[in-house]
């Protein structure tokens, strides 16, 4: 064994986990020595050796690399084996026989002796390693990869000139750097698209729950694939791309992304590695150990849990397996009566992605799934393989995909000349998917058990963000935001009111991830009828958006030919709304408490499917969403029936009183209340006498509200009797009592004014329990206007007097309620003392700025927020007033 110039080693423990964590570490060791042709065997056969070691036999391995010139020699070391492996005479000279390595427990080795130059199994008295060498392929110096002269005519297809996009993002995930071609690629300018998070730009195919999402993508150290970019006209274009964590020579992290159009993904793809073994047709189609090491990395490129990076590979593969045009793969659902597009590559897979067909023979049925099936020329047999109608592909070869009996999906190869392929396609294909149907399978419940828990943890959030707010608006808002992008491309909320029979759907909330895109898509919904409101269970499809934009189109495509003009603005604008909504449309109804509320539709661009678990997870979201909204409908009539009952207790408007300045300032305690038990009132009594109140009921709420309401509207009534101010209080002291456990004690300031002609203002006041009401002079004196008098609703007889008082002019009188002067801030309170101190800083000041500077003093004498309600009156006498027209 040569001398080793390079050693690594790492121990994982009996886990099934570290069996992805051995893969990777190979897989980054060997990138990192410049080994990149061999880490796809490597990545093979330490999976095999590495699950063997944790998985099967229950004990902890050693994987060590060790670099000897151009080969590299790997070790797998059981430290405490439980069973042994076989050794077969002669290892170190060569593969053992075929035969003797398909006994139990010799897969890996079997793997060995197909993809190594050398292998072997070494054991001591208390290990065992397995090991073996791969030599790397004669290069020149300095190649990374090359691959052979080939013809002009079988050369990728590219424009004219290549454009590659380089693209920076920083580590917060924002575009850094945006060249010139990928200016002219997405037609962004630089100066728009720096700054703004590469997620916005890309258009990156996601299932909750499942692959990888743009972020994640962005943080690993190499990554290579396709998907789609957001154009500056709003269309998507399908691009492959290369990314690379780098970082600055500070330490800071940053992801460079090569990108360029998806049909030209050969000048960034990494070469494929070339099959091992020759056979009859070059090594392009071969059997036994030779298939194994051209599927090897099936299970060896990516992590065998990220489903849709085997299944493309496994597309791939196919492909060039059988030297066909295009591939795909299907998965079966749970009861195997439908198949769903999951990968294909030849195809159009933005179209074709998550399409659904039955299983059951028929047109337009697929009915080639349970069995391998060639079918020679598909224009002799239509609608055999619905998957390829209008494709221009002739001939073809499926397969199923079955682990223990159960179909779990079906592989499928085509080409565009007929007749290409025999019974021996079909095999050799059975025998490739027979090897990856446990993978996939075992991938498949992986993404399931990954969309369960990504589905409820979404569900959750949702239900939290609904449940905290009763605002109609904000819900409609909530329901859209978490719909796109995260279940579909684009949305629209339609409610109905509700009642024996449901109204025509109202159009109540557009939204697409694409905001430039919003305004043209609720034009083209406003256009159409909505969807009618029927109470069925699950999605149904509403072709009308894609219709009428394919209609709008056509229109527009037409006039332009007739008036002779190139593309048109409306044109343009015709075909990009296509784009947006030409993909599966659906509709969800909303129902909350048996009714049809509204209806939730949900829309892809052009040419995608919904997966069936998305359509699932919609389904829940519309009924909570439901429920959210009729509970908002239900908070809104509520609340504005409770305004419209308070609104109704507050005086319609103060009147104007000659000679008199007049303010008020109310507030009243608790979320949505607009009365509480503190009331005032202002009225006209007879010509040139004007009566005041401000009162104060036991408690806050809508029960005091009730005596709020009783108590202002008998003293309009009572005083316009013509009864004075003490029959007027004991009038309504007894309507309060034979409200009898409904009845609350109340203070109240009762008062009548008559401006006179000298410009005083003559008041007749009972203070009935309530904080005495104070006068303040224009030279700064503040005094109290009033004595205490008995409180109304506790005994059944009162005696009151009327007191008289004289108000001059500049005088200023100010009345509050008890949640004015029992303002506290811990121990302290504010109290009457604090508010004459305060009264005696308004000397000069108009009614309107003595209350708001009262006010304003309350509000700063504590930091909590107020529990009580609070009331300000203030009547300031301006002076003799105008002589009254006769």
């Amino acid at each position: 064994m040569g001398e080793a110039t390079a050693r690594a080693a790492a121990t994982f423990e009996p886990v099934g986990r570290s069996v992805a964590g051995a893969r990777a570490f190979v897989r980054d060791t060997l990138q990192g020595w410049g080994f990149g042709e061999v880490v796809d065997d490597a990545v093979v056969l330490v999976s095999e050796l590495v699950t063997n070691a944790v998985v099967h036999a229950g004990t902890a391995a050693l994987v060590e690399l060790l670099r000897q010139g151009e080969q590299v020699r790997i070790e797998v070391g059981d430290r405490y084996p439980r069973r042994a492996l076989p050794i077969y005479p002669g290892a170190d000279e060569g593969p053992a026989p075929t035969a003797e390595l398909e006994r139990e427990g010799g897969r890996g080795l079997l793997l060995c002796a197909a993809l190594a130059s050398r292998w072997g199994v070494d054991y001591t008295a208390t290990d065992k390693r397995v090991w073996f060498t791969l030599d790397l392929p004669a290069r020149p110096t300095g190649t990374r990869a090359a691959g052979p002269v080939t013809p002009d005519a079988q050369l990728p297809e590219a424009e004219e000139q290549v454009h590659v996009a380089v693209v920076q993002v920083d580590g917060e995930g924002l575009v850094s750097a945006w060249n010139q071609d990928a200016e002219l690629l997405f037609q962004h300018p630089a100066v728009k698209a720096v700054g703004r998070p590469f997620a916005e730009l890309a258009a990156w195919p996601q299932t909750p729950g499942t692959s990888l999402g743009v972020d994640e993508a962005l943080r690993l150290s190499r990554w290579e694939g396709s998907y789609a970019m957001r154009r500056g006209d709003g269309r998507l274009l399908g691009v492959y791309g290369a990314h690379l964590r780098v970082r600055d020579t500070h330490g800071n992290p940053s992801t460079v992304c090569l990108l360029v159009r998806e049909e030209e993904r050969a000048v960034l793809q990494t070469p494929s590695r070339a099959a091992k073994g020759g056979g009859a047709e070059g090594g392009t189609r071969a059997d036994g150990p030779a298939l194994d090491a051209f599927l090897g990395p099936l299970t060896g490129g990516q992590a065998p849990d990220d489903l849709d990076g085997l299944l493309q590979r496994t597309v791939e593969r196919a492909r060039d397996l059988l030297d066909g045009d295009a591939a795909y793969l299907l998965l079966a659902t749970d009861d195997e009566t439908e198949l769903e597009v999951r990968a294909s590559c030849g195809l159009p897979s933005g179209r074709q992605r998550f399409a659904r067909v039955p299983v059951e023979s028929g047109v337009g049925r697929y009915d080639s799934a349970r069995l391998p099936t060639v079918h020679d020329d598909l224009a002799d047999s239509p609608g055999a393989v619905p998957l390829l109608g209008g494709t221009g592909l002739r001939s073809v070869v499926t397969v199923p995909l079955k682990v223990e009996g159960r179909l779990t999906g079906s592989l499928g190869v085509a080409a565009q000349s007929p007749g290409q392929y025999r019974n021996d396609d079909a095999l050799r294909l059975q025998f490739a998917a027979d090897r990856i149907a446990l993978a996939v399978e075992s991938a498949r419940l992986t993404e399931l058990e990954r969309l369960r828990r990504g589905s409820l943890s979404f569900l959750v959030e949702a239900s939290d963000l609904l449940a905290g707010t009763l605002e109609r608006d904000q819900t409609l808002a909530l329901v859209a935001q978490m719909t796109v992008p995260t279940l579909a491309s684009w949305c629209a909320v339609y409610t109905t009111y509700t009642g024996v029979d449901p109204s025509v759907p109202e159009l109540a909330y557009v939204l697409h991830e694409d905001e430039e895109q919003i305004d043209g898509l609720r034009a083209l919904l406003e256009r159409i009828a909505p969807p009618e409101p029927l109470n069925t269970p699950g999605a149904r499809e509403w072709p009308a958006p894609t219709d009428a934009a394919q209609d709008a189109a056509l229109r527009a495509t037409l006039r332009a030919r007739t008036q002779g003009a190139g593309e048109t603005a409306a044109q343009r604008t015709a075909l990009a709304t296509v784009a947006t909504v030409g993909g599966d449309t659906v509709v969800l109804p909303l129902v909350a408490r048996n009714r049809v509320i509204g209806m939730l539709t949900l829309g892809k661009p052009a040419e995608e499917k919904f997966r069936r678990e998305i359509l699932e997870l919609a389904e829940d979201l519309s009924r909570r969403a439901a429920l959210a909204l009729d509970n908002a409908r239900l908070y809104f009539e509520r609340t504005a029936t409770s305004r419209a009952l308070q609104r109704s207790l507050l005086p319609p408007a103060v009147p104007r009183v000659p000679g008199v300045e007049v303010e008020v300032i109310y507030r009243a305690a608790g979320e949505g209340n607009e009365v509480g038990g503190d009331f005032y009132d202002i009225f006209p009594i007879r010509e040139g006498t004007y009566g005041f109140a401000i009162g104060d009921v036991c408690g806050t709420g809508p029960e005091a509200a009730s005596v709020t309401g009783l108590a202002r509207h008998s003293l309009r009534l009572l005083a316009r009797e013509g009864l004075s101010a003490p029959e007027v209080l004991q009038r309504l002291n007894a309507a309060i009592l034979d409200e009898g456990d409904r009845g609350r004690f109340l203070t109240l300031l009762y008062g009548e004014m008559t401006p006179r002609e000298d410009g005083t203002v003559e008041l007749r006041t009972v203070c009935a329990g309530h904080p005495l009401p104070l006068r303040l002079r224009p030279d700064g004196t503040v005094t109290p206007a009033a004595s205490p008098q008995p409180l109304l609703g506790v005994l059944d007889e009162l005696d009151l007097e009327t007191e008289t008082l004289v108000l001059d002019p500049g005088d200023v009188l100010l009345c509050v309620t008890d949640g004015i002067t029992e303002r506290r801030d811990g121990p302290r309170m504010l109290g009457d003392d604090g508010l004459a101190s305060v009264l005696t800083t308004c000397t000069g000041l108009t009614a309107g700025a003595v209350a708001t500077r009262v006010l304003r003093a309350v509000e700063r004498f504590a930091a909590d927020p107020a529990s009580d309600d609070m009331a300000i009156l203030a009547l300031r006498v301006l002076g003799a007033p105008a002589p009254q027209a006769r």
